[in-house]
């Protein structure tokens, strides 16, 4: 009774639970990330994504302005809005925002509720307003400069398109756009073309210690991409070529050789024997197989290795802080972002963001234009 028309199984169920799943898992992360790219560092720094159509409150700290101060009735008087300090103007540019606390002290800025008269050090006394108007008192004239005002303020949400101006105009980005193309195009052409080659003969071609060489591409792979880099550039150095594009090309084709031949290998073994073997009876040379049968059949799994070394080149970040120059004109779109945009410490999360989607345009185009072609029939017109 599990197999009557019309009924889904169990697992066709689980199935579909689990491509879900696995979906959202991925997506939640991007749509976070999406959010994040347009808000203010402050307001990422304060809640989370999913708190983004809603204010926040944040903490912050003024100056008294001297040149209000006055003397009334024996005492010292300084008013004004804490709002329109210039070392806070620039958090609370909509004017929307209220203070909900104030304090004396930056470990506790919301100690007194707002529209009291706290007492504060010194005989003073300080009274903030919902809107930021405050007032401070002093039994003596304040000299030096103007006392801290600290406070919290409920902020509404601010979307804004700042994070994409800072790193969309940042001082040769367009250079490094078009270093990263000139990295990534190469890199992801050379390997193809040298595994195509060589998953051919490892597949289809009868030679001494094929099977060594088989062996030796699985067991490249488990090489861990950071212990080649130091040694790599070395040999790079000795032959002259040192960090340059050329290196890169050569160090991005080194990494991705063995995976490219192994995949590659994997599904030329899967072509029909019977269109080989009539090829090579009808007296198509090795060469000839190869360039017009094997290779448009395996366009499906060339396309789908091209996918990835792009994405794989295009987001790296490790190989070109090693293989290329750290002159600016030399710089990739990782490197740009990662030294110029984001510094040594990269707590600038809203420009992390932004970077992270502004970088994953064209591989996306790419990913899409190419995506048609995994769908095709592997084996489509080869078999009357």
């Amino acid at each position: 009774m599990d197999n009557i028309a019309g009924q889904k199984s169990g697992l066709t169920i689980a199935t579909y639970v689990s491509v879900i799943a696995i979906v959202l898992i991925w997506l939640i992360p991007t749509v976070g990330l999406f959010v994040s790219s347009f808000r203010d560092r402050d307001q990422i720094s304060a809640s989370g994504w999913w708190q983004a159509p809603f204010s926040v409150v944040l903490a912050d700290a003024g100056r008294a302005q001297l040149d209000t101060q006055k003397e009334e009735n024996g005492v010292w008087v300084m008013k004004g809005n804490i709002f329109q300090d210039e070392d806070v103007a620039d958090r609370f540019k909509s004017g929307n925002s209220s203070v909900t606390a104030f304090g004396s002290r930056g470990r506790d800025p919301g100690e007194f509720p707002v529209g009291t008269t706290a007492t504060i050090q010194n005989g003073r006394t300080l009274t903030v307003a919902a809107n930021g108007d405050y007032v401070m008192t002093s039994p003596e004239e304040i000299t030096r400069r103007g006392p801290r005002v600290y406070f919290q303020a409920n902020t509404p949400p601010d979307f804004t398109l700042d994070n994409y101006r800072t790193v969309l105009t940042a001082d040769n980005m367009d250079r490094a756009f078009i270093n990263t193309l000139t990295v990534t195009i190469p890199a992801t052409i050379i390997p193809i073309l040298i595994a195509a080659f060589a998953a051919y003969a490892l597949a289809w071609m009868d030679f001494p210690a094929r099977g060594l060489l088989i062996a030796a591409v699985v067991g490249l792979l488990v090489v861990p991409l950071q212990l080649a880099l130091v040694p790599l550039l070395n040999l790079h150095n000795r032959i002259g070529i040192g960090q340059s594009f050329m290196g890169i090309w050569l160090a991005h084709t080194a990494f991705g050789m063995p995976l490219a031949i192994y995949l590659l290998r994997n599904y030329m073994v899967g072509l029909p024997r019977d269109i080989i073997e009539s090829a090579k009876v009808d007296g198509a040379t090795d060469f000839q197989v190869f360039v017009k049968i094997v290779l448009p059949l395996s366009f499906p799994a060339l396309a789908s290795f091209a996918i990835f070394q792009f994405l794989w080149t295009w987001n790296d970040l490790l190989v070109a802080k090693v293989f290329l120059p750290s002159a600016d004109e030399s710089k990739v779109m990782t490197v740009k972002i990662a030294d110029d945009l984001l510094g040594s410490r990269g707590g600038d999360w809203g420009i992390l963001a932004t970077a992270a989607f502004v970088s994953i345009a064209v591989p996306l185009v790419v990913f899409f234009t190419m995506q048609r072609y995994l769908v095709r029939g592997l084996l489509a017109g080869s078999v009357k």
